[in-house]
Protein backbone atom coordinates (compact mmCIF):
# COMPACT_ATOMS: atom_id res chain seq x y z
CA UNK A 1 0.00 0.00 0.00
CA UNK A 2 1.35 3.43 -0.93
CA UNK A 3 1.96 6.11 1.67
CA UNK A 4 -0.84 8.23 0.20
CA UNK A 5 -3.33 5.37 0.36
CA UNK A 6 -2.34 4.65 3.97
CA UNK A 7 -2.81 8.31 4.89
CA UNK A 8 -6.26 8.41 3.30
CA UNK A 9 -7.17 5.13 5.00
CA UNK A 10 -6.37 6.35 8.49
CA UNK A 11 -8.30 9.58 7.93
CA UNK A 12 -11.28 7.61 6.63
CA UNK A 13 -11.22 5.31 9.66
CA UNK A 14 -11.02 8.29 12.01
CA UNK A 15 -13.89 10.12 10.30
CA UNK A 16 -16.05 6.99 10.35
CA UNK A 17 -15.47 6.46 14.07
CA UNK A 18 -16.32 10.09 14.85
CA UNK A 19 -19.42 10.11 12.65
CA UNK A 20 -20.75 7.05 14.49
CA UNK A 21 -20.02 8.19 18.04
CA UNK A 22 -20.17 12.00 18.15
CA UNK A 23 -24.00 12.23 17.90
CA UNK A 24 -24.35 9.55 20.61
CA UNK A 25 -22.02 11.32 23.01
CA UNK A 26 -23.65 14.66 22.17
CA UNK A 27 -27.04 13.33 23.30
CA UNK A 28 -25.44 12.06 26.50
CA UNK A 29 -23.87 15.48 27.11
CA UNK A 30 -27.22 17.22 26.67
CA UNK A 31 -28.82 14.87 29.20
CA UNK A 32 -25.85 15.21 31.56
CA UNK A 33 -26.08 18.97 31.82
CA UNK A 34 -29.87 19.27 31.56
CA UNK A 35 -31.13 16.53 33.87
CA UNK A 36 -32.59 17.74 37.20
CA UNK A 37 -31.64 14.46 38.91
CA UNK A 38 -28.36 13.77 40.72
CA UNK A 39 -26.70 10.38 40.92
CA UNK A 40 -26.08 8.86 44.33
CA UNK A 41 -22.31 9.23 44.04
CA UNK A 42 -22.76 12.85 43.00
CA UNK A 43 -24.91 13.58 46.05
CA UNK A 44 -22.23 12.07 48.26
CA UNK A 45 -19.63 14.39 46.73
CA UNK A 46 -21.88 17.43 47.22
CA UNK A 47 -22.42 16.56 50.88
CA UNK A 48 -18.70 16.04 51.41
CA UNK A 49 -17.94 19.43 49.84
CA UNK A 50 -20.95 21.13 51.50
CA UNK A 51 -22.31 22.64 48.31
CA UNK A 52 -25.89 22.94 47.10
CA UNK A 53 -25.99 21.55 43.53
CA UNK A 54 -29.44 23.01 42.91
CA UNK A 55 -28.46 26.62 43.61
CA UNK A 56 -28.62 28.63 40.40
CA UNK A 57 -25.51 30.83 40.44
CA UNK A 58 -25.14 34.34 39.08
CA UNK A 59 -22.33 34.54 36.56
CA UNK A 60 -20.09 36.32 39.06
CA UNK A 61 -20.58 33.56 41.63
CA UNK A 62 -19.97 30.97 38.92
CA UNK A 63 -16.74 32.74 37.93
CA UNK A 64 -15.55 33.02 41.54
CA UNK A 65 -16.25 29.31 41.96
CA UNK A 66 -14.10 28.50 38.90
CA UNK A 67 -11.28 30.76 40.08
CA UNK A 68 -11.40 29.57 43.69
CA UNK A 69 -11.45 25.90 42.76
CA UNK A 70 -8.57 26.37 40.31
CA UNK A 71 -6.50 28.36 42.82
CA UNK A 72 -6.96 25.59 45.37
CA UNK A 73 -5.83 23.08 42.75
CA UNK A 74 -2.68 25.09 42.01
CA UNK A 75 -1.76 25.34 45.70
CA UNK A 76 -2.39 21.64 46.42
CA UNK A 77 -0.48 20.46 43.35
CA UNK A 78 2.40 22.81 44.14
CA UNK A 79 2.66 21.39 47.68
CA UNK A 80 2.49 17.83 46.34
CA UNK A 81 5.33 18.44 43.88
CA UNK A 82 7.46 20.10 46.54
CA UNK A 83 6.99 17.26 49.05
CA UNK A 84 6.88 14.16 46.86
CA UNK A 85 10.15 12.80 48.30
CA UNK A 86 8.32 12.10 51.58
CA UNK A 87 5.32 10.42 49.95
CA UNK A 88 4.81 6.74 49.07
CA UNK A 89 5.48 5.52 45.52
CA UNK A 90 7.93 8.38 45.02
CA UNK A 91 10.52 6.01 43.46
CA UNK A 92 13.22 8.03 45.20
CA UNK A 93 12.43 11.20 43.26
CA UNK A 94 13.41 14.47 44.90
CA UNK A 95 11.27 17.57 45.33
CA UNK A 96 10.65 19.62 42.21
CA UNK A 97 12.36 23.06 42.43
CA UNK A 98 10.12 25.96 43.49
CA UNK A 99 9.94 27.71 40.13
CA UNK A 100 9.46 24.40 38.33
CA UNK A 101 6.64 23.38 40.68
CA UNK A 102 5.05 26.81 40.16
CA UNK A 103 5.10 26.30 36.40
CA UNK A 104 3.88 22.69 36.53
CA UNK A 105 1.04 23.36 38.98
CA UNK A 106 -0.29 26.18 36.80
CA UNK A 107 0.27 24.11 33.67
CA UNK A 108 -1.91 21.17 34.70
CA UNK A 109 -4.63 23.22 36.42
CA UNK A 110 -5.04 25.38 33.29
CA UNK A 111 -5.38 22.32 31.02
CA UNK A 112 -2.09 23.28 29.31
CA UNK A 113 0.18 20.45 30.51
CA UNK A 114 3.36 22.22 29.43
CA UNK A 115 6.28 20.09 30.66
CA UNK A 116 9.75 21.54 31.17
CA UNK A 117 10.88 18.28 32.82
CA UNK A 118 11.18 14.60 31.87
CA UNK A 119 8.26 12.83 33.52
CA UNK A 120 10.00 9.50 34.08
CA UNK A 121 13.01 11.23 35.69
CA UNK A 122 11.23 13.81 37.86
CA UNK A 123 7.97 12.38 39.21
CA UNK A 124 6.97 9.31 41.19
CA UNK A 125 3.81 7.30 40.66
CA UNK A 126 1.81 9.07 43.38
CA UNK A 127 2.55 12.53 41.96
CA UNK A 128 1.58 11.32 38.50
CA UNK A 129 -1.70 9.75 39.70
CA UNK A 130 -3.01 12.01 42.47
CA UNK A 131 -1.49 15.22 41.15
CA UNK A 132 -1.32 15.35 37.38
CA UNK A 133 -4.01 12.83 36.43
CA UNK A 134 -6.58 14.30 38.83
CA UNK A 135 -6.02 17.74 37.32
CA UNK A 136 -6.40 16.21 33.86
CA UNK A 137 -9.96 15.33 34.83
CA UNK A 138 -11.05 18.46 36.67
CA UNK A 139 -9.39 20.99 34.34
CA UNK A 140 -11.16 19.39 31.38
CA UNK A 141 -14.46 19.34 33.28
CA UNK A 142 -14.00 23.03 34.12
CA UNK A 143 -13.70 23.94 30.44
CA UNK A 144 -16.80 21.92 29.63
CA UNK A 145 -18.72 23.64 32.43
CA UNK A 146 -17.87 27.13 31.12
CA UNK A 147 -19.01 26.17 27.61
CA UNK A 148 -22.31 24.85 28.99
CA UNK A 149 -22.78 28.05 31.01
CA UNK A 150 -22.43 30.06 27.79
CA UNK A 151 -25.01 27.82 26.10
CA UNK A 152 -27.38 28.53 28.99
CA UNK A 153 -26.84 32.23 28.40
CA UNK A 154 -28.38 31.78 24.95
CA UNK A 155 -31.14 29.38 25.99
CA UNK A 156 -32.41 31.32 29.04
CA UNK A 157 -34.54 34.45 28.98
CA UNK A 158 -34.73 37.14 31.67
CA UNK A 159 -32.74 34.91 34.04
CA UNK A 160 -31.05 37.78 35.84
CA UNK A 161 -27.56 36.71 34.82
CA UNK A 162 -27.85 33.21 36.31
CA UNK A 163 -26.03 30.55 34.30
CA UNK A 164 -26.25 27.34 36.35
CA UNK A 165 -24.21 25.74 39.12
CA UNK A 166 -20.47 25.27 38.63
CA UNK A 167 -20.13 22.51 41.21
CA UNK A 168 -22.89 20.43 39.63
CA UNK A 169 -21.47 20.99 36.15
CA UNK A 170 -17.96 20.06 37.33
CA UNK A 171 -18.99 16.86 39.10
CA UNK A 172 -21.27 15.72 36.29
CA UNK A 173 -18.59 16.31 33.68
CA UNK A 174 -16.16 14.09 35.59
CA UNK A 175 -18.54 11.38 36.84
CA UNK A 176 -20.83 10.98 33.85
CA UNK A 177 -18.56 11.80 30.90
CA UNK A 178 -14.81 11.84 31.41
CA UNK A 179 -14.38 9.03 33.93
CA UNK A 180 -16.43 6.31 32.14
CA UNK A 181 -14.89 7.00 28.73
CA UNK A 182 -11.39 7.14 30.25
CA UNK A 183 -11.86 3.73 31.89
CA UNK A 184 -12.85 2.20 28.55
CA UNK A 185 -10.04 4.05 26.77
CA UNK A 186 -7.45 2.90 29.31
CA UNK A 187 -8.56 -0.74 28.97
CA UNK A 188 -8.30 -0.55 25.19
CA UNK A 189 -4.83 0.97 25.46
CA UNK A 190 -3.69 -1.76 27.86
CA UNK A 191 -5.01 -4.43 25.48
CA UNK A 192 -3.09 -2.74 22.66
CA UNK A 193 0.20 -2.81 24.60
CA UNK A 194 0.38 0.41 26.64
CA UNK A 195 2.07 -0.05 30.04
CA UNK A 196 0.01 -0.04 33.25
CA UNK A 197 1.62 -1.01 36.57
CA UNK A 198 3.00 0.38 39.83
CA UNK A 199 6.44 -1.21 39.55
CA UNK A 200 9.77 0.41 40.32
CA UNK A 201 12.15 0.91 37.37
CA UNK A 202 13.45 -2.37 35.93
CA UNK A 203 17.22 -2.74 35.59
CA UNK A 204 18.27 -4.55 32.42
CA UNK A 205 21.66 -5.37 30.94
CA UNK A 206 22.20 -4.13 27.40
CA UNK A 207 24.11 -5.99 24.67
CA UNK A 208 27.09 -3.74 25.39
CA UNK A 209 27.07 -4.85 29.02
CA UNK A 210 25.76 -1.58 30.46
CA UNK A 211 22.83 -1.26 32.86
CA UNK A 212 19.71 0.58 31.77
CA UNK A 213 16.62 1.32 33.86
CA UNK A 214 13.18 1.07 32.24
CA UNK A 215 10.47 3.04 34.04
CA UNK A 216 6.96 1.65 34.07
CA UNK A 217 3.95 3.04 35.87
CA UNK A 218 0.25 3.89 35.55
CA UNK A 219 0.71 4.99 31.94
CA UNK A 220 -2.49 3.81 30.22
CA UNK A 221 -4.79 5.37 32.83
CA UNK A 222 -3.02 8.72 32.46
CA UNK A 223 -2.82 8.40 28.68
CA UNK A 224 -6.58 7.97 28.27
CA UNK A 225 -7.57 11.17 30.08
CA UNK A 226 -4.52 12.97 28.69
CA UNK A 227 -6.04 12.65 25.22
CA UNK A 228 -9.76 12.63 26.07
CA UNK A 229 -9.49 15.83 28.14
CA UNK A 230 -7.21 17.51 25.55
CA UNK A 231 -4.57 17.77 28.27
CA UNK A 232 -1.45 16.43 26.55
CA UNK A 233 1.02 15.96 29.39
CA UNK A 234 2.94 12.73 28.82
CA UNK A 235 4.10 10.18 31.38
CA UNK A 236 7.41 10.12 29.53
CA UNK A 237 9.53 12.92 28.12
CA UNK A 238 8.98 11.64 24.57
CA UNK A 239 5.20 11.85 25.13
CA UNK A 240 3.17 9.89 22.58
CA UNK A 241 6.31 9.11 20.60
CA UNK A 242 7.37 6.76 23.44
CA UNK A 243 6.56 3.09 22.73
CA UNK A 244 5.27 2.58 26.29
CA UNK A 245 2.67 5.34 25.71
CA UNK A 246 1.91 4.76 22.05
CA UNK A 247 3.31 1.46 20.77
CA UNK A 248 1.50 0.88 17.46
CA UNK A 249 -0.30 2.69 14.62
CA UNK A 250 -3.57 1.40 16.12
CA UNK A 251 -2.95 3.07 19.49
CA UNK A 252 -1.88 6.19 17.62
CA UNK A 253 -5.21 6.35 15.80
CA UNK A 254 -7.10 5.62 19.03
CA UNK A 255 -5.37 8.52 20.73
CA UNK A 256 -6.22 10.90 17.89
CA UNK A 257 -9.84 9.73 18.14
CA UNK A 258 -9.94 10.37 21.89
CA UNK A 259 -8.56 13.87 21.38
CA UNK A 260 -11.33 14.82 18.96
CA UNK A 261 -14.25 13.02 20.57
CA UNK A 262 -15.37 15.46 23.27
CA UNK A 263 -14.69 18.76 21.42
CA UNK A 264 -16.76 17.69 18.41
CA UNK A 265 -19.46 16.13 20.59
CA UNK A 266 -19.80 19.23 22.76
CA UNK A 267 -20.09 21.42 19.65
CA UNK A 268 -22.76 19.06 18.27
CA UNK A 269 -24.59 19.17 21.63
CA UNK A 270 -24.53 22.99 21.58
CA UNK A 271 -27.42 23.03 19.12
CA UNK A 272 -29.67 21.02 21.44
CA UNK A 273 -28.58 23.03 24.48
CA UNK A 274 -29.66 26.30 22.83
CA UNK A 275 -32.81 24.82 21.29
CA UNK A 276 -31.70 24.76 17.64
CA UNK A 277 -29.75 21.73 16.46
CA UNK A 278 -28.80 23.49 13.23
CA UNK A 279 -26.51 25.82 15.21
CA UNK A 280 -24.49 22.88 16.47
CA UNK A 281 -24.15 21.42 13.00
CA UNK A 282 -22.93 24.76 11.64
CA UNK A 283 -20.27 25.04 14.35
CA UNK A 284 -19.11 21.45 13.73
CA UNK A 285 -18.92 22.14 9.98
CA UNK A 286 -16.63 25.15 10.44
CA UNK A 287 -14.43 23.24 12.89
CA UNK A 288 -14.17 20.32 10.48
CA UNK A 289 -13.26 22.55 7.53
CA UNK A 290 -10.48 24.29 9.46
CA UNK A 291 -9.08 21.03 10.81
CA UNK A 292 -9.31 19.34 7.40
CA UNK A 293 -7.41 22.10 5.62
CA UNK A 294 -4.76 22.24 8.34
CA UNK A 295 -4.28 18.46 8.25
CA UNK A 296 -4.02 18.43 4.46
CA UNK A 297 -1.44 21.22 4.37
CA UNK A 298 0.64 19.69 7.16
CA UNK A 299 0.54 16.23 5.57
CA UNK A 300 1.58 17.66 2.21
CA UNK A 301 4.46 19.61 3.73
CA UNK A 302 5.85 16.55 5.53
CA UNK A 303 5.30 13.98 2.78
CA UNK A 304 6.42 16.26 -0.07
CA UNK A 305 9.54 17.05 1.92
CA UNK A 306 10.60 20.60 1.03
CA UNK A 307 14.41 20.72 1.03
CA UNK A 308 17.15 18.71 -0.66
CA UNK A 309 17.54 15.95 1.94
CA UNK A 310 13.82 15.27 2.58
CA UNK A 311 13.14 15.34 -1.15
CA UNK A 312 15.83 12.76 -1.76
CA UNK A 313 14.49 10.59 1.09
CA UNK A 314 10.90 10.82 -0.17
CA UNK A 315 9.63 12.70 2.89
CA UNK A 316 10.70 14.54 6.02
CA UNK A 317 11.38 11.70 8.49
CA UNK A 318 13.67 13.59 10.85
CA UNK A 319 12.18 13.61 14.34
CA UNK A 320 9.44 11.12 13.46
CA UNK A 321 8.83 7.54 14.56
CA UNK A 322 9.30 4.99 11.77
CA UNK A 323 6.37 2.96 13.13
CA UNK A 324 4.04 5.92 12.40
CA UNK A 325 5.59 7.63 9.36
CA UNK A 326 4.98 11.11 7.98
CA UNK A 327 1.22 10.93 7.45
CA UNK A 328 0.29 9.70 10.93
CA UNK A 329 2.72 12.17 12.48
CA UNK A 330 1.26 15.04 10.47
CA UNK A 331 -2.31 14.04 11.42
CA UNK A 332 -1.37 13.90 15.10
CA UNK A 333 0.41 17.27 14.91
CA UNK A 334 -2.56 18.97 13.23
CA UNK A 335 -5.04 17.50 15.72
CA UNK A 336 -2.97 18.27 18.80
CA UNK A 337 -2.53 21.94 17.80
CA UNK A 338 -6.04 22.31 16.40
CA UNK A 339 -7.23 21.28 19.84
CA UNK A 340 -5.61 22.44 23.07
CA UNK A 341 -4.01 19.05 23.65
CA UNK A 342 -0.29 19.51 23.12
CA UNK A 343 0.53 15.79 23.05
CA UNK A 344 3.06 14.91 20.34
CA UNK A 345 4.11 11.73 18.56
CA UNK A 346 6.92 13.49 16.66
CA UNK A 347 9.39 16.30 17.30
CA UNK A 348 7.71 19.49 16.11
CA UNK A 349 11.10 21.21 16.01
CA UNK A 350 11.97 18.84 13.15
CA UNK A 351 8.89 19.62 11.09
CA UNK A 352 9.55 21.30 7.75
CA UNK A 353 9.26 25.09 7.84
CA UNK A 354 5.78 25.03 6.22
CA UNK A 355 4.76 22.26 8.60
CA UNK A 356 5.87 24.28 11.61
CA UNK A 357 3.96 27.25 10.22
CA UNK A 358 0.76 25.18 10.07
CA UNK A 359 1.05 24.02 13.69
CA UNK A 360 1.63 27.60 14.82
CA UNK A 361 -1.30 28.84 12.77
CA UNK A 362 -3.61 26.16 14.19
CA UNK A 363 -2.85 27.38 17.71
CA UNK A 364 -3.13 31.03 16.72
CA UNK A 365 -6.66 30.39 15.43
CA UNK A 366 -7.52 30.25 19.11
CA UNK A 367 -7.62 26.46 18.99
CA UNK A 368 -11.15 26.28 17.64
CA UNK A 369 -10.58 23.48 15.13
CA UNK A 370 -12.18 21.91 17.12
CA UNK A 371 -10.36 23.30 20.14
CA UNK A 372 -10.08 22.04 23.69
CA UNK A 373 -12.89 20.49 25.70
CA UNK A 374 -15.16 23.48 26.23
CA UNK A 375 -12.69 26.14 25.21
CA UNK A 376 -12.97 25.27 21.53
CA UNK A 377 -16.75 25.63 21.61
CA UNK A 378 -16.90 28.95 23.43
CA UNK A 379 -14.06 30.28 21.29
CA UNK A 380 -15.95 29.45 18.11
CA UNK A 381 -19.20 30.89 19.47
CA UNK A 382 -17.47 34.20 20.19
CA UNK A 383 -16.13 34.22 16.63
CA UNK A 384 -19.72 33.67 15.48
CA UNK A 385 -20.74 36.75 17.49
CA UNK A 386 -18.09 38.80 15.66
CA UNK A 387 -19.41 37.45 12.36
CA UNK A 388 -23.02 38.48 13.02
CA UNK A 389 -21.79 41.85 14.28
CA UNK A 390 -19.93 42.49 11.02
CA UNK A 391 -22.93 41.29 9.03
CA UNK A 392 -25.16 43.64 11.04
CA UNK A 393 -22.91 46.57 10.20
CA UNK A 394 -23.25 45.79 6.51
CA UNK A 395 -27.06 45.98 6.56
CA UNK A 396 -27.45 48.60 9.28
CA UNK A 397 -29.22 46.28 11.75
CA UNK A 398 -28.52 45.41 15.39
CA UNK A 399 -26.82 42.01 15.22
CA UNK A 400 -28.36 39.03 16.96
CA UNK A 401 -27.37 35.41 17.49
CA UNK A 402 -29.77 32.64 18.54
CA UNK A 403 -32.39 35.17 19.58
CA UNK A 404 -30.08 37.42 21.62
CA UNK A 405 -29.14 40.98 20.71
CA UNK A 406 -25.43 41.74 20.45
CA UNK A 407 -24.96 45.28 21.69
CA UNK A 408 -21.89 47.35 22.44
CA UNK A 409 -21.43 45.86 25.92
CA UNK A 410 -21.50 42.32 24.57
CA UNK A 411 -19.08 43.29 21.82
CA UNK A 412 -16.73 44.87 24.35
CA UNK A 413 -16.48 41.53 26.14
CA UNK A 414 -15.96 39.68 22.86
CA UNK A 415 -13.30 42.15 21.72
CA UNK A 416 -11.45 41.78 25.02
CA UNK A 417 -11.58 38.00 24.63
CA UNK A 418 -10.22 38.10 21.07
CA UNK A 419 -7.38 40.51 21.99
CA UNK A 420 -6.31 38.87 25.27
CA UNK A 421 -4.41 35.88 23.92
CA UNK A 422 -2.66 37.64 21.01
CA UNK A 423 -1.49 40.33 23.44
CA UNK A 424 0.00 37.65 25.68
CA UNK A 425 1.67 35.91 22.72
CA UNK A 426 3.20 39.01 21.16
CA UNK A 427 4.25 40.70 24.40
CA UNK A 428 5.58 37.45 25.85
CA UNK A 429 7.61 36.72 22.71
CA UNK A 430 9.00 40.25 22.69
CA UNK A 431 10.05 39.94 26.35
CA UNK A 432 11.79 36.62 25.69
CA UNK A 433 13.60 37.87 22.58
CA UNK A 434 14.48 41.18 24.20
CA UNK A 435 16.18 39.77 27.29
CA UNK A 436 19.38 37.85 27.70
CA UNK A 437 17.70 35.16 29.80
CA UNK A 438 15.18 34.55 27.05
CA UNK A 439 17.72 34.42 24.24
CA UNK A 440 19.98 32.09 26.23
CA UNK A 441 17.56 29.20 25.74
CA UNK A 442 17.38 29.45 21.94
CA UNK A 443 19.06 26.54 20.18
CA UNK A 444 18.98 27.71 16.56
CA UNK A 445 19.88 31.10 15.13
CA UNK A 446 17.87 33.11 12.63
CA UNK A 447 14.18 32.66 11.85
CA UNK A 448 14.01 29.17 13.34
CA UNK A 449 15.23 30.47 16.70
CA UNK A 450 12.43 33.05 16.68
CA UNK A 451 10.00 30.28 15.77
CA UNK A 452 11.10 28.30 18.84
CA UNK A 453 10.30 31.20 21.17
CA UNK A 454 7.11 32.16 19.35
CA UNK A 455 5.89 28.57 19.44
CA UNK A 456 6.56 28.22 23.19
CA UNK A 457 4.74 31.43 24.16
CA UNK A 458 1.88 30.70 21.74
CA UNK A 459 1.53 27.22 23.18
CA UNK A 460 1.45 28.54 26.75
CA UNK A 461 -0.93 31.44 26.17
CA UNK A 462 -3.34 29.23 24.21
CA UNK A 463 -3.11 26.46 26.84
CA UNK A 464 -1.80 23.97 24.30
CA UNK A 465 1.38 22.62 25.91
CA UNK A 466 3.28 21.31 22.89
CA UNK A 467 6.75 22.65 22.09
CA UNK A 468 9.23 22.85 19.24
CA UNK A 469 11.69 21.15 21.56
CA UNK A 470 14.82 23.09 20.61
CA UNK A 471 14.18 25.82 23.18
CA UNK A 472 15.62 25.26 26.66
CA UNK A 473 12.72 26.19 28.95
CA UNK A 474 13.75 24.54 32.22
CA UNK A 475 14.99 27.87 33.58
CA UNK A 476 13.62 30.32 36.10
CA UNK A 477 12.92 32.87 33.36
CA UNK A 478 10.82 30.57 31.20
CA UNK A 479 9.16 28.85 34.16
CA UNK A 480 7.83 32.21 35.34
CA UNK A 481 7.09 33.75 31.93
CA UNK A 482 5.25 30.73 30.55
CA UNK A 483 3.52 30.12 33.88
CA UNK A 484 2.05 33.62 33.84
CA UNK A 485 1.04 33.25 30.18
CA UNK A 486 -0.77 30.00 30.98
CA UNK A 487 -2.50 31.49 34.01
CA UNK A 488 -3.77 34.65 32.30
CA UNK A 489 -4.43 32.85 29.00
CA UNK A 490 -6.77 30.43 30.75
CA UNK A 491 -8.71 32.44 33.29
CA UNK A 492 -9.08 35.91 31.74
CA UNK A 493 -10.96 34.45 28.73
CA UNK A 494 -13.07 32.29 31.07
CA UNK A 495 -14.16 35.30 33.11
CA UNK A 496 -15.01 37.22 29.93
CA UNK A 497 -17.04 34.29 28.58
CA UNK A 498 -18.98 33.95 31.83
CA UNK A 499 -19.65 37.69 31.92
CA UNK A 500 -21.01 37.42 28.37
CA UNK A 501 -23.13 34.41 29.36
CA UNK A 502 -24.60 36.41 32.23
CA UNK A 503 -25.50 39.34 29.99
CA UNK A 504 -27.13 37.04 27.44
CA UNK A 505 -29.08 35.16 30.11
CA UNK A 506 -30.51 38.46 31.41
CA UNK A 507 -31.94 39.33 27.97
CA UNK A 508 -35.29 38.41 26.53
CA UNK A 509 -35.42 36.22 23.45
CA UNK A 510 -35.85 38.24 20.25
CA UNK A 511 -37.92 36.46 17.60
CA UNK A 512 -36.19 36.10 14.25
CA UNK A 513 -37.31 38.68 11.68
CA UNK A 514 -36.85 39.37 8.01
CA UNK A 515 -33.51 41.07 8.66
CA UNK A 516 -32.12 38.32 10.89
CA UNK A 517 -29.03 36.63 9.47
CA UNK A 518 -29.57 32.84 9.44
CA UNK A 519 -26.60 31.41 11.32
CA UNK A 520 -26.95 27.82 10.14
CA UNK A 521 -26.75 28.21 6.37
CA UNK A 522 -23.71 27.85 4.07
CA UNK A 523 -23.32 31.64 3.72
CA UNK A 524 -22.80 32.08 7.44
CA UNK A 525 -20.49 29.07 7.60
CA UNK A 526 -18.28 30.65 4.93
CA UNK A 527 -18.39 34.03 6.69
CA UNK A 528 -17.46 32.49 10.04
CA UNK A 529 -14.55 30.59 8.51
CA UNK A 530 -13.33 33.77 6.84
CA UNK A 531 -13.57 35.78 10.05
CA UNK A 532 -11.48 33.20 11.93
CA UNK A 533 -8.78 33.30 9.25
CA UNK A 534 -8.79 37.10 8.89
CA UNK A 535 -8.47 37.71 12.63
CA UNK A 536 -5.41 35.46 12.78
CA UNK A 537 -3.97 37.00 9.64
CA UNK A 538 -4.29 40.58 10.82
CA UNK A 539 -2.88 39.73 14.24
CA UNK A 540 -0.01 37.37 13.62
CA UNK A 541 1.17 37.70 9.99
CA UNK A 542 3.96 40.21 10.83
CA UNK A 543 5.62 37.92 13.38
CA UNK A 544 4.99 34.83 11.24
CA UNK A 545 6.70 36.62 8.35
CA UNK A 546 9.82 36.99 10.51
CA UNK A 547 9.82 33.37 11.67
CA UNK A 548 8.41 30.32 9.77
CA UNK A 549 7.55 32.21 6.56
CA UNK A 550 11.07 33.62 6.33
CA UNK A 551 12.48 30.18 7.06
CA UNK A 552 10.32 28.65 4.33
CA UNK A 553 11.61 31.19 1.79
CA UNK A 554 15.19 30.48 2.82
Amino acid sequence: MSATAAALGQVAALVAALVLTVPLLARHLVHTYSSPRHLRVERALYRACRVDPDADQHWRTYAWSVLGFSLAGIVLLYVLLRTQQWLPLSLGMTAMPAEGAFNTAISFVTNTNWQWYSGEAALGHLAQMTGLTVQNFVSAATGMAVAVALARGFSRASAGGRVGNFWADLVRGVVRVLLPISVVGALLLVLAGVVQNLDAPHAITTLAGDTQHLTGGPVASQEAIKELGTNGGGFYNANSAHPFENPTPLTNLLQVYLILLVPFSLAWAFGSLVGDRRQGRAVVTVMTMLLGVGTALLTWSEMAGPGLVPSAAGGAMEGKEVRFGEAASALFAAVTTGTSTGAVNAMHDSLTAPGGLVTLFMMMLGEVAPGGVGSGLYGMVLLAIITVFLAGLMVGRTPELIGKKIGHREMSLVAAYVLATPALVLVGTAVAIGTGSGRAGIQESGPHGLSEVLYAVTSAANNNGSAFGGLTTGTTFYDVLLGLCMLVGRFLPIVLVLALAGRLAAQRVTPAGAGTLPTHRPLFIVLLTGVALVIVGLTYVPVLALAPIAESLL
